[in-house]
């Protein structure tokens, strides 16, 4: 755990980088997992498919509520 690191490197608060680094994975996530259900349809494995498309909404409800927060915290 870094104790000392509180936006003096980055010029982001630690919590506020944080909740930025967590919206940009759950987009990037959501992204990557559109491959991952392309390659399970051409390989004709609907079950597969089917995991990766629950997986990816789940990522796309953390990004949304990730910018929700972002959204309300930036008019602060």
């Amino acid at each position: 755990m870094h104790d000392t690191e509180t936006g003096h490197v980055t010029g982001t608060k630690d919590k506020d980088y944080n909740l930025i680094w967590f919206t940009e994975a759950c987009l990037s996530n959501a992204l990557r997992l559109e491959t991952y259900i392309e390659d399970a349809q051409r390989e004709g494995d609907s079950e597969l498919a089917d995991f990766f498309r629950r997986a990816q909404a789940e990522s796309r409800k953390g990004a949304e509520q990730g910018k929700a927060m972002l959204s309300a915290r930036l008019k602060r």
